[in-house]
């Protein structure tokens, strides 16, 4: 069994081929390639609104989660799942972008305010504070106002590669995270560079 009671995974995005490529949309970037790299198949579930994916990772079941609502409307989705699954905050793990860590950096928290996250700011009142979370970092635009802009665009080339690897390395310690808990994922996670170093 495994060490860290997570059971389900939720990455933050926008549905829309529009929006695929943005910035704002790296916690669906970490669901894919989880899916990816375990052989999950992510299908429309239309009783939860969103995409959704049992997998296994070593020894524990987890399902996988995108929901398929505008990311303002992320806690309809992922409060219906948490519901019907009967899962606690503390099992579950929001991937999100993050302006206040640099490009190509990624953290592991539990709990925590919404940072003036939209998708955060919605899941909060939904499902409570304490649920982990993983911060994908793609930089700040350095003036509020352009923050909406910043994040509903894609990042020059040189920052969407830093960003996908930061995907690819917190995709690559879930398993430890699974196994052996939050301190020595954190611990390696947080050493870890995009470029895989």
């Amino acid at each position: 069994m495994a060490d860290f009671p997570l059971r389900l995974i939720v990455g933050l995005g926008n549905p829309g081929d529009e929006y695929t490529r943005t910035r704002h949309n790296a916690g669906f970037w970490f669901i894919d390639a989880l899916a990816e790299r375990h052989g999950a198949t992510l299908r429309a579930d239309r009783r939860h609104h969103g995409d959704l994916a049992r997998v296994r990772i070593g020894e524990a079941d987890v399902l996988l989660l995108k929901p398929m609502q505008y990311m303002n409307r992320s806690a309809g989705p992922v409060g219906s799942v948490a519901d019907f699954y009967k899962i606690e905050p503390a099992a579950i793990l929001v991937a999100h972008d993050e302006l206040d860590l640099p490009v190509g950096t990624v953290r592991l928290k539990e709990g925590g305010g919404h940072g003036g996250h939209n998708g955060l700011r919605d899941l909060m009142p939904r499902i409570g504070e304490g649920f982990w979370r993983l911060r994908i970092g793609i930089g700040h635009p350095g003036e509020k106002s352009a923050v909406v802009d910043y994040v509903l665009t894609r990042a020059p080339a040189a920052e969407d590669e830093a960003i996908r690897g930061a995907v690819v390395a917190a995709a690559e310690i879930v398993p430890l995270l699974l196994a052996e808990g939050p301190q020595k994922a954190m611990n390696q996670l947080h050493t870890k560079k995009a470029d895989g170093s």
